[in-house]
């Protein structure tokens, strides 16, 4: 028996790097996951069913209401019900470090518009369903580098530290509807989009594994423990929170 028997989850951005890992991790533990991205999921449905796992590929923009409501109908459909949002969609590996002075005022539209929006407007459609069945588990993407006061990627770290104090209110918000809302904050992780992105080779890579208690690369592996915890019933009575995973970089 597997932590997520039965339970039907939602992870957004997992046509690829850590959102595949969580996709997976929480298929293999006896998940119903629902695979959803901008980009074609379907490589990592593809993965999940041949390992055994049911899994459901579906197109949608978590910045755009309609498509979401097509994601909220597509799962009901396939699946019945709603237990788990992933809200892992994000801009991260693709952005360039600089000052925040020479950051314009359209990337940083668009960095908060899919990492803060898009993880309120995912919530929201999931919700009504959540609470049709009593209950569900909500758990967003912040980052180790809302502690750390991380610069050179202003847009990105100011995005992550309004994801915290919306998973603090979100939890206020929905504690009587039986719906945990917690936070995961990952370091700097060797996902496919940051292992392709020359900036981070080299120093600063370098320097981030040496600030750490361990001190050695973090891979989507080292998150998916504390995801099945954030979404399985042994967190029935942890909300509000935000767990850091990063091998001791951060300690609060």
């Amino acid at each position: 028996m597997g932590l997520m028997d039965g339970k039907v989850c939602i992870v957004t951005g997992a046509a690829q790097g850590i959102g595949r890992a969580y996709a997976q991790t929480l298929a293999e533990q006896g998940a119903k996951v629902v695979v959803t991205d901008v980009q074609d999921p379907e490589t990592t449905v593809n993965i999940i069913r041949q390992a055994g796992g049911e899994a459901l590929g579906v197109v949608a923009d978590v910045t755009d209401d309609t498509s979401l409501a097509n994601l909220v109908a597509e799962t009901v459909k396939a699946y019945g019900k709603i237990d788990v949002l992933v809200n892992n969609a994000a801009l991260f590996g693709g952005l360039k470090m600089q000052g925040f002075m020479d950051i314009d005022e359209e990337e940083w539209d668009r960095v908060m518009k899919i990492n803060i929006r898009g993880s309120f407007q995912a919530a929201k459609a999931v919700v009504p369903e959540m609470r049709k069945q009593g209950g569900g588990k909500i758990v967003n993407i912040a980052s180790g580098t809302v502690f750390k006061g991380t610069p050179f990627l202003l847009h990105y770290v100011t995005s992550k530290g309004a994801i915290v104090a919306m998973t603090r209110s979100m939890a206020r918000e929905l504690g009587d509807d039986n719906i945990c809302v917690n936070a995961l904050a990952p370091g700097l992780t060797e996902s496919e989009a940051v292992t392709s992105n020359d900036q981070w080779s080299g120093p600063p890579r370098d320097n981030n594994v040496a600030g750490r208690a361990i001190k050695r690369a973090e891979m989507p592996e080292d998150l998916v423990g504390a995801m099945v915890f954030l979404c399985s019933k042994d967190s029935d009575f942890v909300t509000g929170q935000t767990l850091v995973v990063d091998g001791g970089s951060v300690m609060h």
